[in-house]
């Protein structure tokens, strides 16, 4: 696999772009939706909730707080998930400006 430019392109560009990775996985959604159903820290139901092995759980929680959708608490031998709620009004904010940049400068097309 290539290697990605990633400095060509601007901080805004790349931050957007590693929100877009993390979220472009439907188990990741669905980690998403169960911590927001949940409406607390998740030590270890999601493997019994989402349905996947643990090490491919593990995989995507990794993805999601590197791209600061989520934070985790060591909590004994476990880690306990939640969401990152000041990081997500961040990320709100960057993709209603970005959505929002492109609905005010293009008229319709095709």
């Amino acid at each position: 696999m290539g290697l990605t430019r990633t400095e060509i392109f601007t901080d805004k560009q790349n931050q957007i772009a590693r929100i877009a990775k993390a979220l472009a996985h439907p188990a990741r959604i669905a980690i998403l939706q169960q911590l927001i159903k949940e409406k607390t820290c998740i030590c270890g139901q999601l493997v019994i909730e989402i349905g996947l092995a643990q090490a491919t759980i593990s995989q995507h929680l990794r993805e999601l707080k590197e791209a600061g959708l989520i934070k985790g608490v060591i909590d004994g031998p476990k880690v306990c998930y939640c969401l990152d709620i000041s990081s997500l009004k961040e990320i709100k904010a960057i993709f209603l400006e970005f959505t929002s940049e492109a609905i005010a400068s293009i008229t319709e097309c095709c």
